[in-house]
């Protein structure tokens, strides 16, 4: 991987800092993107003191598509780049319900605010043949639970923008993982007493790590939610919408 640069796009997030400190080890440069700066100049200054890597900060907010030609611009002087989008807003439902304001603010950043930046790097892809983008997902996307339906109906859209997305770059030589992540260690998942096994930051981005070297489609994160995720979605209707899932 040496010579390989990765924009992570939400690196201040729990996976995106994992996923950095996996890039740097295996000897990646590191384009570190998010809101708050300065504690991107913190973590950019550990990487170089851990492994030697290179670090660069860049100012990024997944709702102000203004400042995406930015990091288009800063992409499109890479020689080899690589995307992690690992940016994502999940407030509990009952929260949405309440204020059903919110649900446009979990839409806007997890499906708009990936549309944004996601169409405003294209036209730097499809220049860029052997590049590597992985979008973290979610099996909330897989059906609608009556939990986190708000959350789940983004995840879904994203889900979709990522299938036509890979489409799209195929013919460019440009592989488009989706990484269907169960419930792990983060922001997220902080406090919530309701969910039960719960995964390692750091075993996310290692499937990430190895699903974008082999330039797969579709992961899910751990593997076992393949086959949780498949039963769910096996279940009728009539009963589905029964069961408190």
């Amino acid at each position: 991987m040496a010579g390989q640069t990765w924009l992570v796009l939400g690196a201040s997030s729990a996976l995106g800092r994992a996923f950095a400190r996996r890039a740097a080890r295996e000897g990646a440069q590191l384009l570190l993107a998010g809101r708050d700066t300065a504690d991107l100049a913190d973590m950019a200054a550990d990487l170089r003191t851990r492994f030697n890597a290179e670090a660069e900060v860049l100012a990024f907010d997944a709702v102000s598509p203004a400042g995406h030609d930015a990091l288009a611009l800063r992409l499109g002087a890479v020689r080899e780049p690589n995307i992690l989008l690992a940016f994502a807003v999940m407030p509990l439902q009952a929260a949405l319900e309440r204020r059903p304001e919110q649900a446009a603010a979990v839409i806007g950043t997890n499906l708009a605010g990936a549309a944004s930046v996601m169409l405003r790097l294209l036209p730097v892809l499809e220049e860029k043949p052997g590049a590597r983008v992985v979008v973290i997902g979610s099996v909330a996307g897989d059906r609608g639970r009556p939990r986190n339906y708000v959350y789940g109906a983004s995840k879904a859209g994203l889900h979709a923008l990522v299938s036509g997305y890979r489409g799209r770059l195929h013919r460019a030589g440009v592989s488009v993982t989706l990484v269907k992540a169960g419930p792990f260690d983060s922001g997220m998942t902080f406090a919530r007493t309701d969910l039960r096994g719960i995964a390692t930051t750091e075993a996310v981005a290692d499937s990430c790590w190895r699903a974008a070297q082999r330039r797969r489609n579709v992961i899910y994160s751990p593997t076992r939610w393949r086959w949780i995720m498949a039963a769910v979605r096996a279940i009728p209707e009539p009963l589905f919408k029964r069961l408190d899932l």
